[in-house]
């Protein structure tokens, strides 16, 4: 199956050469590759300079753009019909690009959802897949495509409209991902299609991480997604909100006596008990579980906060 590749990069001089390494050996070669760069200042060009000496089939457009605007520019200059995306920061495994393609080979395919492997070096960050995206068990028909590991004809994203420029690169694929549902494409989910995302090194890094995807969603205004319901992004971070202030109206009442002490260190043991017993049940590791109660309430400041500024910005 031909198909374009289609990248957006901006100072990534740490991954972009990893990247394209791993494109250019890929079991299935892609017809060409298109990287705009939004204003790189690092040494992002000049790699990508040094790959396109040897293959030809590397383009670069250099344009001061959001990411949402690069990704359609990309498109819109790609000449086949069949486009896939990954990120800067992913490593495709080898046969990404073949299992990625291959439901194509049907004409009723629109979409083809591949997956990330979430990649760690301790045990933080091995918490941390638990917070930040899918693990392999949970990967089903339900899984929405994420821009790190996606495919789609360029028919169905004409018909989308794109990816959103008005969203200053924010949740953009998650808008792309409800425009695609909301014009009835027809998504193929590919578990083997995987590239591997490395995880926040520090809480640093991680809370803003975090931060962001809850402002993003807010900003997108997609309260309830097709097919999430009540586990659509803006509703569970709404509950994250609503739990705190019950706590914080209970506390108010326990300093009035009007409620008894053991009703909130019960509720509040409770919750404890909840994410030990949520991060332990992932991988069966009491040290990573620990990390996970740390985690879990460094998520919760990050999706309030998050949330609300997403929620109360123009």
């Amino acid at each position: 199956m031909v198909s374009s590749i289609c990248i957006t990069v901006l100072n990534e001089e740490n991954s972009i050469f990893s990247l394209l390494d791993c494109l250019v050996k890929q079991t299935v070669k892609p017809d060409e590759i298109i990287i705009v760069d939004g204003g790189s200042s690092d040494k992002t060009i000049k790699i990508i300079n040094h790959f396109q000496k040897k293959y030809n089939f590397i383009k670069l457009v250099k344009e001061k753009c959001s990411r949402s605007v690069g990704r359609n520019l990309a498109v819109e200059i790609a000449k086949n019909n069949v486009i896939v995306m990954t990120d800067a920061g992913c490593i495709p495994h080898r046969r990404w690009l073949e299992n990625i393609v291959n439901p194509f080979q049907k004409a009723e395919v629109d979409v083809s959802a591949g997956f990330y492997k979430m990649t760690y070096k301790n045990k933080f960050q091995k918490a941390a897949t638990i917070f930040l995206g899918i693990l392999p068990n949970k990967f089903n028909f339900n899984f929405l495509p994420s821009a790190r590991s996606i495919a789609f004809t360029k028919d169905i994203w004409e018909k989308a409209g794109g990816f959103p420029e008005d969203m200053n690169d924010e949740a953009e694929d998650t808008v792309f991902n409800y425009k695609l549902i909301v014009n009835n494409a027809k998504i193929a989910r590919v578990k083997k299609a995987i590239v591997e995302w490395g995880m926040p090194e520090n809480i640093k890094e991680y809370f803003y991480k975090i931060y962001r995807y809850a402002k993003s969603d807010a900003r997108s205004k997609i309260w309830i997604f097709p097919g999430k319901g009540i586990t659509s992004h803006n509703i569970k971070s709404l509950f994250v909100l609503l739990r705190y202030l019950i706590f914080m109206f209970l506390l108010i009442l326990l300093f009035n006596k009007l409620v008894s002490p053991f009703l909130v260190i019960f509720l509040f043991i409770s919750y404890i008990f909840y994410i030990f017993r949520k991060t332990y049940s992932a991988f069966g590791e009491i040290d990573v579980a620990f990390y996970g109660l740390i985690l879990q309430f460094i998520t919760d400041a990050a999706v309030i906060s998050g949330f609300l500024k997403g929620i109360f910005s123009k």
